[in-house]
């Protein structure tokens, strides 16, 4: 089951991105992720409970040595250990918050390959923001497309903790490897894959898919708003786009 938006450790909490021509960012978004006759978003960009999923922030100085991608936030079972890890693994530290005795908050990370992604102790359950609702605006999955999955699985699963399990692929996208990180036996977070081809159009960046009413409404509107379409893959009824600001994620029906 493909559920990465829970609480616990590897699951996933939400993303966000401090981008430039902020205002035009933001009119993209909620452009395109409002439309069908039962939008699963707000135009604030939270969803229909107003529960803040995605956060679309200012790029400001102290964000600049942020790379410009969408950047899931994981929680884990202790952040400084996650940190450590991380940079032992061959990724790197590129934001560390900790309280003023020198313990853990949260930190900004990217691994071997610069995918960067946030590490975050394990949330409280809220029974506010957990009810059960397909029609709930959400990240509803995460993929990652790398040079070799093999060694980005087990980044991640020494890092988030997540398990791995090997998906065997039939499909003509040309898949060398493809892993469903899973939170646990049942449950799956994330999809780790590598094509044949290095040609294929999709960066090494944890690409953030996020569902909409209306998949055709919102692709025709990306390229509207200045943005580009990537990939579309119409089996899974998804695509890659890419907004004005260059920066990658999915769009998926609802």
């Amino acid at each position: 089951m493909q559920k990465p938006f829970v609480h616990g450790v590897g699951g996933v909490l939400s993303a966000d991105i401090a981008v430039p021509d902020h205002e035009r960012e933001l009119d993209f978004y909620s452009t395109i992720l409002t439309t069908g006759d039962a939008p699963l978003w707000r135009d604030d960009l939270t969803n229909n409970f107003g529960t803040p999923i995605i956060g679309l922030g200012v790029r400001t100085p102290e964000y600049n040595t942020l790379p410009l991608q969408w950047m899931p936030h994981f929680q884990v079972a202790d952040v400084a250990a996650s940190v450590t890890c991380a940079i032992d693994m061959g990724g790197k530290e590129l934001m560390h918050s900790k309280t003023d005795d020198g313990q853990s908050q949260w930190a900004v990370l990217a691994d071997q390959a610069g995918a960067a992604f946030g590490v975050i102790p394990v949330v409280a359950c809220e029974s506010d923001t957990t009810r059960q609702n397909e029609r709930l605006g959400c990240i509803s999955w995460l993929s990652l497309t790398v040079p070799d999955a093999l060694s980005s699985r087990d980044f991640y699963h020494h890092v988030v903790g997540w398990n791995a399990k090997s998906i065997e692929t039939e499909d003509s996208e040309g898949h060398v490897a493809k892993f469903e990180m899973q939170i646990d036996n049942e449950t799956a977070a994330a999809e780790i894959r590598q094509f044949r081809s290095e040609q294929n159009g999709i960066p090494s960046v944890w690409l953030i898919h996020l569902p909409v009413d209306d998949l055709l409404e919102s692709l025709r509107r990306v390229g509207e708003g200045g943005g580009e379409v990537i990939k579309e893959f119409a089996e899974a009824k998804y695509a890659i786009v890419r907004d004005p600001v260059g920066v990658y994620l999915a769009l998926q029906t609802g």
